[in-house]
């Protein structure tokens, strides 16, 4: 054997490896197509005919997809049956837990939002334990709703903001969270709550990054954002971006031709937590002067002269008085804007993405905190790529949040392997 041979040693795909692989490629076109015939997979996949209608036999027969009517080419032979994601069957369930609310959330295979939860709360006065307590009442009740559409979630994930890895929460400043088992506690909770279902693999991840999977996923990507480089997929689509929530803090996330950037302890895209101001004020991570404190929700509505404690009522009125000219409020919009600008300046001249997204309670807001930001960033982005008015800046979709990104985020595992979730199913 020549032992410079880079895959020697290497395991065969054998047989049953290889229909996996294309059980999940067959699936993910059709997924990605929205409808498809045998004939038209076959042709994009690079297939038989029969090795499709095969693959498409198995995928039936596991409830993923679903024939749909008859198609015709226009050409000579018989019309082709549509195929599409079934409605029914796997699905994703994600949970977001944030500082003023918790929201549940089932996505089916096409990634169609089935269910839908949403309950505010006050999440800093309590422990964790108790949140996650709660998260998983809210879910069980999804549950319950997701299985009089005939769905059947397969796994949960939990979305959180804060530092997450190793199935806990690190630190969550916002939450007064450190060190919290977020998977295993959440998983018992829902467990003891349905002893007589089978248990849910739980996962969990930052809430900016599955929101910013949720904008890659599902969002319209309006607008062309500059040059069709490497930037977009093809269709006009923002694959590299960064991502910015606005909740309480202000969460962050990068995405680069497509793939979340995550750094090397996973940690990447807090930018809320960038210093803004050496000797600013105290933020709840411990360090002083960070954008958060400027430009998160309760920042934006204290410099408005509105209560901070009072979330989303607080947001609307905010937005209600800068509608109306009110000046207090439109100068803490402007500055919020400036600092903002500022930060994501030194962003883009680190990473050079082809848009800046900004969700959350900034979406709302974008008519007056843009033209500050705008400004800076026009002023500081070194490539001269970034012009007034040239839509880089952006407000987000409004078809993706944390909690959809989650769901989702488990039917990304489905759709990479069918037939491991398949086997599970028969359990």
């Amino acid at each position: 054997m020549n032992s410079s041979d880079p895959f020697a040693g290497a395991p065969k795909a054998d047989k049953a490896t290889l229909r996996r692989h294309n059980l999940s490629l067959v699936l993910r076109t059709v997924h990605d197509a929205g409808e498809a015939t045998r004939a038209a997979v076959a042709g994009r996949v690079g297939l038989t005919r029969a090795a499709v209608s095969s693959l498409v036999d198995q995928l039936l027969g596991d409830g993923y997809l679903t024939e749909w009517g008859k198609t015709f080419s226009g050409q000579a032979g018989r019309p082709g049956t549509v195929l599409k994601m079934a409605r029914t069957g796997a699905s994703g369930l994600g949970v977001e837990i944030n500082i003023d609310y918790i929201t549940v959330c089932v996505v089916d295979l096409a990634g169609t939002d089935r269910v839908r939860l949403v309950e505010r709360l006050d999440n800093r006065a309590a422990a964790p334990t108790a949140v996650l307590t709660q998260a998983a009442r809210i879910a069980a009740r999804a549950l319950e709703s997701a299985a009089e559409q005939e769905l059947r979630p397969v796994a949960a994930e939990l979305a959180l903001p804060g530092l997450v890895s190793g199935g806990a929460v690190r630190q969550a400043p916002n939450l007064g969270w450190n060190r919290v088992a977020v998977e295993g506690v959440f998983a018992q909770a829902l467990s003891a709550l349905r002893p007589a279902h089978r248990a849910l693999p739980v996962s969990a991840d930052n809430e900016a990054n599955l929101a910013a999977m949720a904008e890659l996923w599902f969002g319209d990507g309006a607008g062309d954002g500059g040059s069709k480089g490497a930037g977009h997929d093809g269709t006009g689509r923002v694959t590299s971006f960064i991502y910015l929530t606005g909740e309480i803090g202000i969460g962050g996330a990068l995405v680069l031709g497509g793939r979340l950037l995550r750094g090397a302890h996973g940690f990447a895209g807090e930018i809320g937590h960038v210093v803004v101001e050496a000797d600013g004020p105290e933020c709840r991570c411990g360090a002083r002067g960070c954008l958060e404190q400027y430009a998160g929700q309760a920042a934006l509505l204290r410099a408005a002269g509105l209560d901070e404690s009072s979330g989303a009522a607080g947001v609307a009125e905010l937005e209600s008085r800068a509608r109306d000219g009110n000046k207090q409020a439109l100068a803490a919009l402007e500055d919020a804007g400036r600092r903002l600008g500022r930060v994501l300046s030194g962003a883009v001249n680190l990473i050079d993405p082809d848009a800046v997204l900004l969700g959350g309670v900034f979406r709302g807001l974008m008519p007056w905190l843009a033209p500050a930001a705008d400004a800076e960033l026009t002023a500081r982005v070194v490539s001269g790529l970034w012009t007034p008015g040239n839509g880089r800046l952006r407000a987000s979709s409004s078809s993706g949040d944390a909690a959809r990104g989650a769901a989702a985020r488990v039917i990304r595992e489905v759709l990479a392997d069918p037939a491991a979730y398949a086997e599970r199913g028969r359990d």
